[in-house]
């Protein structure tokens, strides 16, 4: 589980800022299941998310995809050019069978400057290892750590991570936060193409126990779906064998149908709406993830969704039973109603959201709803965030734009 991400110099975050998913509130829960994250347009609350995404995919990829001598492919904030030769820091604090593990690294363009990860067992700081420049140590309860050093000293390259060399190696004492990163954590950007439709279709072949879940969840959220066919073309291996991968993923989209009415008459995904189709692709990821307790970060969460399926998916990861393996839901959204409750109930608490501003440099700043001491008791939050008095939405009024688009009027004329 996720307890904290810390992000500086990547994109629109020159300064380090870190999220917090610790509660303040409660002792119920070591770690929340949901963070929610607001902002205005371009205010670079998708750069948080993508921050993540890149030291995940650092993790993965650095040692087996990232081509020697190519420099490391990170992306520091543009708008201050003594930044770009400033290193970028990325690091997480995880929850690993109920051990407390803390990894990060700093890079530049061209290698990494220092990697490091320890463990707390008993809330006493273990040294996994430490690493500065070419320069690596395995600590001293590392079994047979002098060996491990000289073996991965000679194959570490400048621009590849020690966690990624030493996980694809076999080392063990990595493997649980290197696992976490290769599959535990998962982003999913709100994307329709048939790719997607294509994973429903495996999803529904391969894991008949969540389908018969994910049918009910689409029977429930009232879109008029009273079921879901599934049909295997005749002959699979031919589609592989054609070589055309559009006429491929055509056809297994083609498998999926969703039944609606009483006499079950079978749509094509094509012939459903938007907002049909993203809850549809949602559902698979979300259920994997409530399994396996891992992290689902998506952007712009309410896209094409009704805020009403949006608030009964947090609620999906906020309730105990229904999230019995600690799996979090890590989320921007411009939703203001889920700071309101839903019939009745509280979607987000207080320690659940945050923003994203940016200053007058361009720069984005992280800070969470629990900074503004709150009026009284059940405050309406949502009529205060959009208000104003949290940031994190657009500086925008209806007669400036009315205004422009007159004078742009007139000077056409």
């Amino acid at each position: 589980m996720l307890r904290s991400f810390r992000v500086g110099n990547y994109r629109s975050f020159r300064e380090e800022h870190e999220l917090l998913l610790m509660p303040l509130y409660s002792n119920e829960r070591s770690v929340l299941p949901v963070a929610a994250i607001y902002g205005a347009n371009a205010s670079g609350k998708s750069n948080l998310l993508d921050g993540l995404e890149f030291m995940a995919d650092a993790v993965r990829e650095s040692f087996a995809a990232w081509a020697p001598g190519g420099g490391v492919p990170r992306r520091p904030f543009k708008l201050d050019p003594g930044r770009r030769r400033e290193p970028s820091v990325f690091v997480v604090e995880l929850i690993i069978a109920d051990v407390r593990h803390t990894y990060g690294f700093e890079v530049d363009d061209e290698r990494v400057l220092e990697e490091w990860l320890y463990s707390y067992p008993e809330k006493r700081r273990r040294v996994l290892f430490e690493r500065q420049g070419s320069t690596i140590k395995f600590g001293s309860t590392v079994a047979g750590s002098a060996a491990i050093t000289e073996l991965l000293g000679g194959l570490l390259r400048p621009n590849a991570l020690l966690l990624s060399l030493a996980a694809q190696s076999g080392f063990e004492v990595v493997l649980p936060v290197f696992r976490w990163f290769a599959e535990d954590v998962v982003f999913r950007n709100e994307v329709r193409t048939r790719f997607n439709q294509a994973a429903v279709a495996r999803f529904l072949q391969s894991e008949r126990s969540l389908a018969i879940k994910l049918t009910e969840l689409l029977r429930l959220a009232d879109l008029g779906v009273s079921g879901i066919s599934f049909h295997v073309p005749k002959s699979a291996d031919e589609l592989v064998d054609d070589h055309d991968l559009p006429h491929v993923l055509g056809q297994v989209a083609n498998r999926v149908r969703l039944t609606h009415g009483p006499q079950g008459h079978a749509f094509d995904l094509d012939e459903e709406s938007a907002g049909t189709l993203s809850w549809l692709m949602l559902l698979p990821q979300v259920l994997l993830t409530l399994r396996s307790g891992g992290l689902l970060a998506i952007d712009e969460i309410d896209a094409s969704l009704h805020p009403r399926l949006t608030a009964a998916l947090v609620g999906l990861f906020r309730d105990a039973e229904a999230n019995p393996n600690g799996a979090q839901l890590l989320f921007t959204t411009h939703d203001a109603s889920l700071l309101s409750p839903v019939l009745g109930d509280a979607v987000l608490t207080r320690e659940d959201v945050w923003f994203v501003t940016k200053d007058e440099d361009g720069a984005s700043e992280l800070y969470p709803l629990t900074d503004f001491k709150p009026r009284k008791e059940g405050e309406n939050l949502e009529r205060r965030y959009l208000g104003g008095s949290y940031g994190g939405i657009p500086d925008v009024q209806a007669e400036t734009l009315i205004s422009a688009v007159l004078r742009g009027a007139d000077g056409a004329t």
